[in-house]
């Protein structure tokens, strides 16, 4: 799903047994809750298959295979390996190949673009995860309470506004909670499976691939449709490899393979045996699982265990939108760090309320979890090709693969991620536009920001004076006062424009000034001890350049706090600093750059975006603030 989920749940690194539970807790929740309404969709959704044995089998058999090839062989065992410092996600993908790649801009442009639109997929799906997700569980109601059916709705939006209302106070509290909550729920989900499997053990013969083949070369079209209900049972396989960094690969894989794994699919087998003897289970299978007395139960284990998969997405948005921002494609935000212990705990009120009313828009524009599932899938499959596609890039410039082999496995990969976006692809007109139109907005806004903040940047850089030049030019008779003034310039070689203006207004320079650049680099996080480089310009001027990796906190005064005087060249003394800011107001010109609408949107953005002073961390009552117009 492109996630970089949850924003740091950074359980202790040097404990196996906690990593492995809170894995457990935030990784899993999305395909976790899958079985909730995949066999719901095949048999009861919009294109019903006939409830016999040759449909459930068949079925059965392209769920099991497909969790097999796509989740187990292609996430867990290669795209983890894909790791950027231990980190993943689309973002640290695209670092990593860029790497790869310098010496082909054809490539690094194509891998650059695909990167970016994964991500920018992610937000579309990120609002209908907690919408199907929730959802589905609280229909349970209509098995466990039919009198509280028409209450569905208005119960999943009263639980989906609590949960973006108490994002601000932060999750890691819930850390643990969450861990054992899942471990309870994929325990249900083996015992319900194994119970109903033991009523009918034929249904365990769709473990042969060839029910699968013979469903679809028997109902064509319709089998092919029915992919689409099938590929539910994989959304949330890409927090497998974003989450990486929070829990490291191992606990994600045993996870995986010891508990999750087998848990969801002795889960659809149990379904399937349930359909077999009572075909009248498929208006909401999961539910009929267990005995009639355990169905209210089931729908607040079920509601539980989908309010943790839709944290994880919740959180998932919130690192995804730093790392766009550190890697320049969107403009700076409020963050808000919500742990003292925890680096990626952090909160986004942006983002958390835009997601919150797109959340609340689905569940009463769809009004039910089948409405919801058609628009489901196209962002996931789409995605899953991208990530394909570039993991095949890496793997053929990086990892040295080559041979009949390698290209024969990323071809059958490419295969089966094609067959599953196309059969969700003629959903587009049933809603499958929502996370498509969402995806191109963000991709629009993405590519707007990025192209427009190189254009200032040049437009910048051309019209500034050589920092060299001018300093040959600072005369005795300019007045010094005490103290030191940092200028914070994205430009390292030119003259900050508040530089300029305040000699021009002011005729003063403090005794120490100091040019500072902040840069991202494409590692995840940089170590403190390696944050600062400062150079001696003069005796008086000194360049100093701010390190800082695209999951780091950009932090001025903490950086230059932890730096050593002889890393810096003079004291830090924050009471006798001054940071001189340049406000730069873009004005849409008629001179080649961008089209005019994009341009306007360049600039609608800049005014839109947090303060610098905000955003680096800076103490407000220490900055200045100098604007000027630059025409793009």
């Amino acid at each position: 799903m492109g996630h970089s989920v949850s924003a740091g749940h950074h359980a202790p690194r040097s404990s196996f047994g906690a990593l492995f539970l809170s894995a457990i807790g935030v990784v899993f929740g999305d395909i976790g809750t899958s079985p909730l309404y995949a066999m719901k969709e095949a048999f009861a959704g919009p294109h019903p298959l006939p409830v016999d044995r040759m449909h459930v089998l068949g079925v059965l058999s392209l769920i099991f295979w497909t969790v097999l090839l796509v989740v187990s062989v292609k996430y867990v065992a290669i795209i983890m390996r894909a790791d950027n410092e231990g980190e993943g996600s689309s973002f640290a993908l695209l670092a990593l190949l860029q790497k790869a790649l310098a010496g082909n801009p054809a490539l690094t442009a194509l891998a650059g673009a695909l990167g970016v639109f994964a991500a920018a997929l992610f937000y579309g799906d990120s609002a209908i995860t907690p919408a199907i997700s929730v959802l589905s569980a609280v229909e349970g109601l209509q098995v466990a309470a039919p009198h509280l059916a028409p209450w569905t709705v208005p119960i999943a939006i009263v639980i989906l506004v609590a949960l973006f209302a108490i994002q601000s106070k932060g999750s890691a509290a819930l850390g643990g909670a969450f861990g054992i909550i899942m471990v309870i729920w994929f325990l249900v989900l083996a015992v319900l499976g194994l119970s109903n499997i033991g009523k009918a053990p034929g249904v365990l013969a769709a473990l042969s691939p060839h029910y699968a083949v013979a469903f679809l070369a028997h109902d064509g079209w319709i089998a092919f449709l029915a992919l689409g209900s099938v590929v539910l049972s994989v959304t949330g396989a890409e927090a497998l490899y974003a989450d990486m960094g929070h829990f490291g690969r191992g606990p994600i894989r045993l996870a995986w393979y010891m508990l999750v794994w087998p848990a969801l699919i002795l889960n659809y087998f149990g379904q399937g045996a349930l359909l077999l003897s009572n075909p009248a289970a498929a208006e909401n299978p999961f539910f009929f699982l267990g005995p009639s007395w355990a169905a209210l139960p089931l729908v607040v284990l079920a509601t539980f265990a989908t309010i943790i998969a839709s944290q994880a997405v919740i959180s998932g948005a919130f690192s995804v939108t730093r790392q766009a921002i550190q890697l320049g494609y969107l403009p700076r935000m409020s963050i808000v760090h919500t742990s003292e212990k925890a680096m990626g705990q952090i909160y986004m009120p942006f983002v958390n309320w835009a997601l919150m009313i797109a959340v609340v828009a689905l569940v009463l524009g769809f009004g039910s979890s089948t409405n919801l599932a058609s628009a489901y899938g196209v962002a996931v499959t789409g995605t899953m090709m991208i990530t394909t596609t570039l993991v095949a890039l890496l793997a053929f410039h990086h990892w040295g693969w080559n041979g009949k082999f390698a290209v024969g496995f990323f071809v059958l990969l490419l295969a089966v991620d094609a067959a599953y976006f196309l059969a969700t692809a003629t959903k587009i007109t049933h809603g499958g536009w929502f996370p498509l139109a969402a995806g191109l907005l963000a991709f629009t806004v993405m590519t707007t920001w990025k192209m427009g903040r190189k254009l200032l940047h040049a437009k910048l850089r051309d019209s500034a004076l050589p920092l060299q030049d001018f300093l040959g030019t600072l005369s005795a008779r300019i007045t010094r006062v005490p103290g030191t003034s940092i200028f914070l310039t994205t430009d390292p070689d030119g003259v900050p424009l508040a530089m300029l203006h305040n000699l021009k207004h002011n005729h003063v320079l403090h005794e120490r000034v100091v040019l500072m650049t902040v840069k991202v680099t494409e590692r995840p996080r940089v170590p403190i001890g390696e944050r600062i480089v400062s150079e001696r310009l003069r005796d008086d001027v000194f360049r100093v350049t701010m390190y800082c990796g695209f999951m780091d906190d950009p932090d001025v005064p903490k950086a230059l706090a932890n730096a050593k005087r002889t890393d810096l060249g003079f004291d830090y003394e924050p009471l006798r600093i001054s940071y001189f800011l340049t406000r730069e107001t873009v004005v849409p010109s008629a001179e080649p750059g961008m089209a005019p609408w994009r341009e306007e949107l360049f600039a609608f953005l800049m005014r839109s975006a947090t303060t610098t002073a905000d955003f680096f961390h800076l103490p407000l009552n220490r900055v200045v603030e100098l604007g000027g117009h630059v025409e793009i």
